[in-house]
């Protein structure tokens, strides 16, 4: 975008799904004079810099950070803390620190406290991805009209939040500025809570002892395969999530878990007009996403099985 600032070097520690998206988004966008980036295998690297979309890769983030006037933390939250030990040294002043986090409270308790003062720290989050991950994964349109959080805190000098905004707004994101513990609430109940669902419903299917594997595979419904989709989701990465979000995931599973025996109830009574209310609004819901911009209503949700990708949200 022709009214984004754009940034000398931009360094990206990580480049898997949604480090090597920035990279190819700021590539089409103009938004950056260098892209440096780093990871923690070698191959990595190299498959980075075969798909031309960085300028420069490096073995270690302080390398990769050095004379860098943007840093975008791409990794699984539990790494933030070496991370940060690892670059508070080398950062240049008036630098602006990152990240893609899906939990925002963690960036200030661990980013935050290890990062020298000379340094702006804006926590972020865009809501988009697919279950997909690598390098070869990311595509430049993963953040078109989707949202980008931004969570900075009152404290936080504004000309930097303004001058990330209007690189996030350059990639094609919406941006949107919450508090850190809102977003993490808001979160818990949109993404996280639905994958720990979608984790152990798979689960369960892989565990039934009445039900063999072969043919949970072969006669799965649509809705299963939707969340065997989710539950391909990377691991560690929602391991992580998980373990640092629990106070507000727990909090929605808990609602969640109400709402469900009150569900149970409805089918053992026989009644029929309450299970027809929850799934009339719920239907209604979904229109209201697609009216919103944020799904499609295209057939397999406008997903193309020929290259993987896909609008749900995965981290």
């Amino acid at each position: 975008m022709a009214d984004a600032a754009p940034f000398q070097r931009l360094a990206l520690i990580g480049i898997g799904l949604i480090g090597s998206s920035i990279a190819r988004a700021a590539r089409r966008g103009g938004l950056a004079g260098h892209i440096a980036a780093t990871s923690r295998t070698q191959a990595t690297r190299d498959k980075a810099m075969d798909l031309g979309i960085v300028d420069s890769v490096h073995e270690t983030a302080a390398e990769a950070v050095a004379d860098a006037d943007l840093v975008i933390v791409c990794t699984h939250l539990g790494s933030y803390e070496t991370i940060a030990r690892s670059i508070a040294g080398h950062l240049k002043h008036g630098a602006i620190v990152s990240d893609v986090g899906s939990v925002k409270g963690q960036v200030f308790r661990t980013l935050g406290a290890a990062l020298p003062d000379h340094v702006t720290l804006i926590p972020g989050h865009p809501v988009s991805g697919t279950e997909n991950s690598g390098p070869e994964a990311g595509f430049a349109e993963l953040f078109d009209n989707r949202w980008w959080i931004l969570t900075p805190d009152q404290e936080t000098d504004a000309e930097a939040v303004e001058r990330l905004s209007a690189f996030v707004a350059g990639l094609g994101s919406r941006v949107e500025i919450m508090d850190a513990r809102r977003h993490d609430l808001v979160l818990a109940i949109t993404s996280h809570l639905p994958h720990l669902i979608a984790y152990n419903i798979v689960g369960t299917a892989d565990d039934l002892e009445t039900v063999t594997q072969g043919e949970v595979i072969k006669y799965s419904a649509g809705g299963f395969r939707d969340f065997t989709r989710i539950a391909a989701s990377d691991p560690e990465f929602w391991r992580d999530v998980f373990l640092t979000n629990r106070e507000a995931v727990l909090e929605m599973l808990g609602r969640f878990t109400e709402d469900l025996i009150a569900l149970q109830r409805a089918i053992r009574w026989r009644q029929g007009d309450t299970l027809e209310g929850l799934f009339t609004r719920t239907r209604a819901v979904r229109q209201r996403i697609i009216d919103a911009g944020q799904e499609t209503d295209a057939v397999n949700f406008g997903r193309n099985p020929a290259d993987g990708r896909s609008s749900g949200d995965s981290d």
